[in-house]
């Protein structure tokens, strides 16, 4: 008796375990989830693909989940109405507590999940893993990353600010553009002519309601495509993919060389998903959330709207489009490249898988990017955008006004008071849409300059309505002088010709 008394302790600790056993084994009995979920869970999947080349999914998966949780916290205390939305962030930004935390959580989140799910479909594409007989695989992920964008562009209205305001502007006149059901679309798009209520509230339901639950679905079909036709092994050059060999060879490389996906091959899996979330959670805390970026107000011009940084080279791309190529490119362009991507396996879904040897895969993937890269940075920069204060607050620099003839001086003075440094620099200083006034004399002469001003060109709009001769004859006047010291301007290579033929024949005569 008393070997017993004396550690009673080990009896607790031992009948603890058994008791929670006995919850889960009756839970178990009945919603039968070993049964069903474990043997998917723990089946062997090629060693190879365990790696941290294969954690995007998983890791875009995460960021996900922490979208849904974010965003029904934040749903408590939004509200989805054009005239309260704005006024609902900034109670979250700066009276709700950790409100500011969670709004930038759930932006950083988009931000992860667009990075990471752009990653994942390149890793896809190098690794080959759209090839056969994995088909089906690679197009429910095109079109989840097409949903993780709608996600990420949804979410921005949701802010309901001039950047949200604007972006929505633009989104309405490219639906405007479809023929013959441009005007349905747009009001299907806005909930009438004009961005407004009902505006928001259409959004919000895409938002919040059929894209997440659209996100779910294809997600749910993507695992099961995963884990019943396999992870893609790594890819060796050689190994050819062909309709006859290729099963049989997976099942025999899993079954000789392959491993539990549970606990074995979700191991980096978690590692990664950590770090990332470490990363998330630091930037949410360091950077904080985006905007709202002051009230949607359309009469305010004098403002310089940008999508997130995802959208930054569509919003390139539309700014610096000319004008004849908008419509067909907007319209058309984009639908036959997703076309193209999604039906990728069906016109190369045997042969090579490794990037090795497949040089127009990465060299596709490197061109891409650049291209991308640099109409982002032209984004960010945006050097075609108006500068809408630069008429009334930036002064005429002084060293282009010394010394000038009346009429030049008169001539400067149109110059700002007809706004024309909003698009045009004088001295660095100015919008950047149209060319520097600083040397326009070096490249018109003066008959190109009134022909410029009264007519436009190119981007320019055309003055002649707007200008008296006197101001046209003044303001030419003084871009006449806008050349650097010790250059000529620019002359008429005609004119000049013409005028030393006479002289020739006079010297010659004499």
């Amino acid at each position: 008796m008393d070997r017993k008394e004396e550690n009673p302790e080990p009896v607790e600790q031992a009948a603890a375990p058994g008791r929670l056993a006995r919850i889960g084994a009756w839970f178990d009995l009945r919603l039968r989830i070993s049964d069903q979920i474990w043997p998917e869970l723990a089946h062997h999947v090629p060693r190879s693909s365990a790696s941290f080349w294969y954690v995007f999914g998983s890791a875009t998966l995460l960021c996900f989940m922490v979208q849904l949780v974010t965003g029904m916290c934040l749903g408590l205390v939004y509200s989805p109405s054009a005239a309260e939305s704005w006024a609902s962030l900034e109670y979250l930004n700066y009276q709700q507590p950790l409100g500011w935390f969670m709004r930038s959580l759930h932006y950083w989140g988009s931000n992860f999940m667009v990075a990471l799910m752009t990653i994942h479909v390149v890793q896809v594409f190098l690794f080959g893993a759209y090839k056969y007989p994995r088909e089906l695989t690679w197009v429910v992920g095109c079109f989840l990353f097409l949903l993780t964008l709608a996600m990420a562009f949804t979410g921005q209205v949701m802010r309901f600010d001039q950047d949200a305001y604007w972006g929505l502007g633009i989104g309405a006149s490219i639906a405007g553009r479809f023929p013959f059901v441009g005007g349905i679309v747009v009001d299907l798009m806005l909930g009438g002519p004009i961005i407004g209520a009902p505006t928001l509230s259409r959004f919000f339901t895409l938002h919040v309601f059929l894209v997440p639950a659209l996100l779910l679905l294809l997600i749910a079909v993507h695992l099961w495509l995963v884990l019943k036709v396999g992870i893609n092994e790594w890819p060796m050059p050689g190994r050819l993919v062909t309709r006859e060999r290729y099963l049989e060879e997976y099942h025999q490389l899993v079954a000789e060389d392959g491993e539990p996906f549970v606990p074995n091959g979700v191991q980096k899996d978690l590692v990664f998903s950590g770090l990332v979330m470490v990363a998330l959670v630091s930037c949410a805390a360091v950077l904080g959330p985006a905007g709202p970026n002051g009230p949607p107000d359309p009469t305010l011009i004098d403002t310089v709207p940008r999508p997130d940084f995802w959208f930054l080279s569509l919003f390139a791309v539309f700014a610096l489009l000319p004008a004849y190529l908008e419509t067909p490119l907007i319209l058309i362009a984009p639908p036959i490249l997703f076309l193209l991507a999604a039906l990728l396996p069906f016109y190369s879904g045997t042969g090579e898988k490794s990037w090795k040897v497949r040089p127009g895969a990465w060299i596709l993937v490197v061109t891409v990017f650049v291209c991308l890269g640099t109409l982002t940075w032209l984004g960010i920069r945006s050097p075609w955008s108006p500068d809408m204060a630069a008429w009334s607050g930036t002064p005429t620099p002084v060293a282009m006004v010394r010394g000038r003839t009346p009429l030049e001086l008169q001539g400067a003075l149109i110059v700002q008071s007809k706004q024309c440094r909003t698009c045009h620099s004088l001295g660095g200083e100015g919008g950047e849409r149209g060319p520097a006034l600083d040397d326009v004399a070096t490249r018109l002469t003066q008959d190109q300059l009134i022909h410029q001003v009264l007519q436009g060109g190119g981007n320019m709009p055309a003055y002649g309505k707007n200008l008296s001769p006197a101001q046209v004859k003044a303001l030419v006047a003084f871009l006449g002088t806008m050349h650097p010291p010790g250059q000529l301007p620019a002359r008429d290579a005609s004119r000049v010709a013409s005028s030393a033929a006479p002289v020739a024949g006079v010297s010659g005569g004499r």
